[in-house]
């Protein structure tokens, strides 16, 4: 599968923003999708996951509550609205994919993920 990722941007403070990715190749709703981020300077880590039907989630402690994952998959597509934003969440966001055989904890782990997106930048500036 190959990801596409898009709608990074700068906005403000408490601001919103929505990124997207899309993916071809392979059956989209055959993947847990998840999205990553990493900041300057730092490691990338998890943002959120979600599971191959849509219907279970996961997300990292700093973004739960502002941050939500959804995915379509008659588009192929999955998003993750960002909302109350903060300096913090400054980043390249990176959208994933997962072949893993079931949707656990574990999914919060970069290695149970084996296709990437090239990245999309969201700077939150005060």
């Amino acid at each position: 599968v190959q990801l596409q990722a898009s709608g990074g941007g700068s906005v403000q403070v408490g601001g919103s923003l929505r990124v997207s990715c899309a993916a071809s190749g392979r059956t989209f709703s055959s993947y847990i999708m998840g999205w990553f981020r990493q900041a300057p300077g730092k490691e990338r880590e998890f943002v959120a996951a979600m599971s191959r039907s849509g219907s279970s989630t996961y997300y990292a402690d700093s973004v739960k509550g502002r941050f939500t994952i959804s995915r379509d998959n008659a588009k192929n597509t999955v998003y993750l609205q960002m909302n109350s934003l903060k300096p913090e969440d400054t980043a390249v966001y990176y959208c994933a994919a997962s072949t893993y055989y079931r949707f656990t904890s574990n999914l919060r782990e970069i290695r149970q993920y084996g296709y990437w997106g090239q990245g999309t930048l969201v700077t939150v500036s005060s």
